[in-house]
């Protein structure tokens, strides 16, 4: 371990002198260049030399390293000659070629040799860097391949199974000799410590008081030192939850750590701890980081004991019984390591090992079996129970759940055929992944708190940045979402990145699916190849796809769009723009994984677009359409509008059709080319108002003064009339002895009309009937005329 330490800060050194010397590269004499140059060549000579023999796992991640840092440093001196035979090239042209026939001066011709050798002995080295650049990288692949193949072999070896007797007849044959090993261990480190220690052992003793007070007053002090802070000081109630979630990790992780560290170094220093068990006092320092991070970052997701400081949206009942399950992972991976490292300490058989392995893969299993049963139990309960606040998990939890225990019987089947190896990485990438993904929830939920509560418009730099620089408030909170999206984008690649990395898996689950697809090569049709595994790998890429595209769907339409300063309808547009390009991306993504170009798909679109433009014509001209409304937006989501007969409110615009709600609340689907090729009447495109018009008629003596006095009053005795613009009353003419009057009024929107219109009639009633004003429409007279009677006009 400490060897790994020392190696890992001289490789940090290396790259971070190199990070400083780049700037300087340009100015770096020629001679200087070769010099590094050459280092560089014998540094790649001695790595190839390496690879010759056996190389363990470790010495190729050293090896891999020198490699990189050598293919750096010939980039570093490929570039800086590349910048000086620039310079050069420019003092060549300056000097021009020599013109026929023309004497020049004996020193301009000699400058030009001198500056055409020069660029010629750095267009060398250039080229040797170049070619070093490129053995460097061979190098490194190389590498990665042997790598992959190890891994490859480590996972698909088989041994016998611990059902068959083989198994144990091994291990009990293999049995003495582990345990003389095991006394030879412990007695040559007993030995070393009699002929080391002499005295009291005063540093192991101060070792073991610091740690006790390091693991528990310091790191119960130190939390709640930070909780305490955070209510005073932080800003924010979701920023304090996750900046406590986060020091309780750090704390929970740096105490225990820090404490196994001062008492395997008081140890040391009193003679306690020696060569021969140095090992395993690193591993017992590693194991001890591991578990209380593990323990850590469960105890920071969970928050047993105090649910208003929970990030998770997980009930209390449910932090109660898995919280022991969280301390056994972290007992299990504590053991784990220690045992491992003792394995390898003692020198232990073949067979120990694998008993070793056999063990550590069925505890996994069974926790993981336990913890999978508990949460199923839970669901089970809360789906039991009516109550909306308890509903059972969601759907992508619940595939999630599935998927395990998949994984777990396929573990567990493998553990009983004798795939030792195999059944333990299941495992162990199972409960990494849990960890994993509790510290990359955590990670993601501070950084979304953070970044939404730093860039917001009512925030102290929110309001600085808009005072200072005039930004708008939406900017500023659509800069603070879109900062959390990328750095939690980032988070979740890093973590996919270290899925299978601590368990020497270079090619991760690619290299093992990669050896499993050999099984099924399938057959070849057209150049692309058609085999089950190629289909089930489109379909897990389509679904992949498809849950991306929902995930940044609920990402647009929840968080993005709403701080926008669009309005309903324009989010909508651009929410289905986004959905179907996502879909259309994820379906392109698929076909490529099976071996479906682009090109191919063009061509398959061209071949189907006759069938198109007869069979599929009416569905394309509502797809054109649709993409007319979205983009020209004559109708958005809200208006009223009035089609043919019909009358509503424009609920949805998808790509094909339009759903308009009417006033019995059934719902009318119109086909989009309906609304782009005939009329439609949109009242509420111009402006929001709406326009209440009453007519009637009253005798001709009656007072017109009186009566518009009355209209206005009726106007303004309902509050859902406008001042602004104001009610209007006109004479609209006079007819068969009559006053024709024609009132206008406002009202806030359209729909309320209506109702409006009906309050100021019942008002005009009442005062009309009060002032024994006739109100209606012309009388009509009726005449009866007797038979006979001649009904031709005279004239006068």
């Amino acid at each position: 371990m400490r060897k790994r330490l020392l190696g890992a800060l001289a490789l940090s050194i290396l790259a971070f002198s190199i990070l400083i010397a780049q700037p300087l590269a340009a100015q770096t004499p020629a001679v200087t260049l070769s010099a590094q140059l050459a280092r560089t060549e014998t540094e790649l000579r001695a790595v190839d030399r390496a690879l010759d023999g056996r190389v363990d796992a470790d010495a190729q991640k050293a090896l891999r390293m020198r490699a990189l840092a050598a293919q750096q440093v010939a980039k570093d001196v490929g570039a800086a000659l590349d910048d000086q035979i620039t310079l050069l090239d420019a003092r060549i042209a300056g000097l021009g070629p020599a013109a026929p026939g023309v004497t020049e001066a004996p020193d301009i011709t000699a400058q030009r040799a001198a500056l055409t050798q020069q660029r010629s002995a750095l267009d060398a080295t250039a080229k040797r860097a170049g070619l070093a650049s490129v053995e460097a990288q061979q190098l490194v692949d190389e590498i990665e391949q042997s790598r992959e193949q190890q891994f490859n072999e480590k996972i698909s070896a088989q041994a016998a199974s611990p059902l068959a007797p083989t198994f144990w007849q091994t291990l009990l044959a293999s049995l003495p000799r582990d345990i003389k090993r095991v006394g030879l261990f412990l007695k040559q480190g007993i030995d070393q410590i009699g002929s080391a220690r002499h005295g009291l052992p005063w540093q192991a003793l101060l070792g073991l008081v610091l740690g006790f007070v390091v693991f528990l007053p310091v790191r119960i002090w130190a939390r709640a030192l930070g909780q305490k802070v955070l209510v005073e000081g932080a800003p924010g109630r979701r920023v304090r939850r996750s900046a406590n979630a986060l020091w309780r990790v750090i704390i929970g992780t740096l105490c225990p750590l820090l404490a196994a560290m001062i008492v395997m170094q008081g140890l040391r220093w009193s003679g306690l701890l020696p060569l021969r068990w140095a090992g395993m006092g690193d591993a017992v320092v590693l194991a001890t980081g591991f578990s209380a991070f593990t323990a850590a970052v469960s105890g920071a997701l969970l928050m047993r004991r105090q649910p208003s400081w929970r990030i998770a949206a997980i009930d209390d009942e449910t932090a109660a019984r898995v919280r022991p399950l969280t301390w056994i992972l972290a007992g299990l991976s504590f053991g784990t390591i220690l045992l491992s490292a003792f394995d390898t300490a003692i020198g232990a058989s073949q067979a120990a090992q694998v008993a070793s392995q056999t063990l550590i893969a069925l505890l996994h299993l069974l926790l993981i079996a336990t913890f999978l049963l508990v949460l199923g139990r839970l669901r089970a309960e809360r789906s039991a129970k009516d109550d909306a606040a308890n509903g059972t998990a969601s759907a992508g939890i619940g595939i999630v759940l599935l998927v395990v225990w998949v994984l777990v019987c396929i573990a567990s089947t493998a553990l009983l055929l004798g795939y030792i190896a195999f059944s333990l990485f299941t495992a162990q990438v199972i409960a990494w992944a849990a960890i994993l993904g509790a510290t990359v929830y955590l990670m993601t939920a501070a950084v979304d708190d953070v970044a939404t509560s730093a860039f917001t418009r009512s925030s102290r730099l929110g309001v600085t940045l808009t005072r200072a620089l005039g930004v708008r408030g939406s900017v500023i909170d659509q800069f603070g979402v879109l900062l959390s999206a990328v750095l939690r984008l980032v988070l979740v690649c890093v973590a996919l990145g270290l899925l299978v990395s601590p368990f020497g898996g270079s090619g991760g689950f690619a290299a093992v699916f990669g050896r499993l697809g050999l099984l099924a090569q399938g057959i070849e049709v057209g150049g692309v190849s058609i085999s089950p595994a190629t289909i089930l790998r489109g379909i897990v890429v389509l679904g992949i796809g498809l849950a991306l595209t929902r995930a940044f769907m609920g990402w647009l339409e929840n968080r993005y769009l709403p701080i926008t300063d669009l309005d309903g309808s324009g989010r909508n547009s651009v929410s289905l723009v986004a959905r179907y390009v996502a879909i259309a991306v994820a379906f392109i993504w698929a076909l490529a994984s099976l071996g479906i170009g682009v090109e191919r798909v063009a061509l398959l679109l061209s071949a189907l677009s006759v069938g198109i433009g007869f069979g599929l014509q009416a569905i394309t001209q509502n797809f054109v359409s649709g993409l007319i409304l979205l983009a020209e937006r004559p109708i958005k989501i809200g208006d009223l509008v009035r089609v043919g007969n019909d009358e509503g409110d424009v609920k949805r615009i998808s790509v094909r059709s339009t759903e308009i709600e009417l006033a019995d609340h059934s719902t009318l689907i119109v086909p989009n080319s309906e609304l782009i090729t005939k009329s439609v009447l949109n009242k509420t495109m111009a402006g929001p108002l709406g326009r209440i018009q009453i007519k009637f008629s009253v005798p001709l003596d009656t007072d017109a003064g009186q009566v518009r006095a009355m209209v206005q009053e009726a106007f303004a005795s309902d509050a859902a009339v406008l001042d602004e613009p104001p009610p209007k009353v006109f004479i609209d003419g006079l007819t068969e002895g009559r006053i024709e009057f024609n009132c206008f009024g406002h009202v806030a929107n359209q729909r309320a009309v209506y109702a409006a219109r009906s309050t100021v009639l019942m008002t005009l009633l009442d005062q009309f009937r009060a002032a024994g004003i006739d109100i209606g429409t012309v009388p009509q007279r009726l005449e009866l005329i007797a038979a006979g009677t001649d009904l031709t006009p005279h004239a006068p």
